[in-house]
C-alpha cells in the first residue's frame, strides 16, 4: 500500500487520476474517457490503461460493457489504502476519515495497551524505548515524527503477544501515518513524547489499569490535534 508518489510516468498518472477522483474533481458515477484523458496528460493509451488497473484495485473505479469506465461510490473505496487516506487528507476532506481513525483507534488500542502491559517482555520494552527516543529526535521532521510515532504503535500491538492484534497494527497505520504527518506538519511546537511515555511506564510496570488510562488519555490529545488542523 505504498505511495505512488516518484514512481516515473506510471506512478504520476495514478497521483494525479487519484487525486482527482478522491477530491472530487472528476465526481462519483463519471465516466472517463480513457482515450481523451490520456490525450490531455500526453501519455500512452498503455500506460493510461495499466493506471486505471491500479485505480481499480483502490476501489476508485470500475469498468463495464456499454457503460465503460467509471468512478465507483465512495462507499467503495478502499480507505485502509495509504493513497486514499492520502489523497482524502491532502485534498482537505480527511476530517471525517480521521474521525473515524480516532473512534476505531479509542476502541481499540487502550485494551491493547493492557494486554501489552499484562503480557510485554523485554524484547517488547526495548521496541517501545527505541521507537519513544526517535519520537524525541524527531522533533519538526513531520516524516520521522510519524515513522517513529507508527512504530511505537506497532511495537505496542506486537506486545500483546496477540497475533491477531499484532496484524492488525497494518490496517490503522496507513491513517495513523497520515494523521501524524498533518499533525506534525502543522504543530511542531507539539511533543508527543511525555503522553507516550505514560504508556510506555504503565507497560514496564505491569500496570494494566495505569496503560489503559494512559492509552485513553494519549488518544484524546491526538484526536483534539487532528480536529484543528484537518479540513472538512
Amino acid at each position: 500500500m505504498a505511495a505512488y508518489v516518484g514512481r516515473g510516468i506510471h506512478g504520476q498518472v495514478v497521483e494525479a487520476l487519484g487525486y482527482r477522483i478522491v477530491s472530487g474533481r472528476i465526481a462519483q458515477g463519471d465516466t472517463i474517457e480513457v482515450r481523451s484523458v490520456a490525450e490531455e496528460m500526453d501519455i500512452s493509451l498503455t500506460v493510461m490503461r495499466e493506471s486505471l488497473k491500479v485505480l481499480a484495485g483502490k476501489g476508485l473505479i470500475d469498468s463495464r460493457q456499454k457503460r465503460g469506465t467509471f468512478v465507483q461510490p465512495d462507499r467503495e473505496w478502499n480507505y485502509l489504502d495509504a493513497d486514499v487516506i492520502r489523497w482524502r487528507v491532502t485534498s482537505g476532506k480527511g476530517a471525517k476519515l480521521l474521525g473515524d481513525l480516532a473512534e476505531v483507534r479509542a476502541i481499540v488500542e487502550p485494551a491493547v495497551a493492557r494486554h501489552a502491559a499484562a503480557r510485554r517482555n523485554e524484547r517488547d520494552l526495548v521496541a517501545l524505548e527505541e521507537a519513544l527516543g526517535a519520537m524525541g529526535r524527531a522533533q519538526g521532521d513531520p516524516d520521522m515524527a510519524a515513522a517513529a510515532d507508527t512504530a511505537f504503535h506497532r511495537a505496542l500491538f506486537l506486545a500483546t503477544g496477540n497475533d491477531l492484534l499484532a496484524r492488525f497494527d497494518l490496517l490503522l497505520e496507513p491513517g495513523l501515518r497520515e494523521r501524524d504527518r498533518l499533525v506534525h506538519t502543522h504543530r511542531q511546537d507539539d511533543d508527543p513524547v511525555p503522553s507516550h511515555r505514560a504508556v510506555l511506564d504503565a507497560v514496564r510496570g505491569g500496570d494494566a489499569e495505569g496503560a489503559h488510562t494512559a492509552m485513553t488519555e494519549l488518544l484524546s490529545k491526538a484526536s483534539a490535534d487532528a480536529e484543528t488542523v484537518a479540513g472538512g
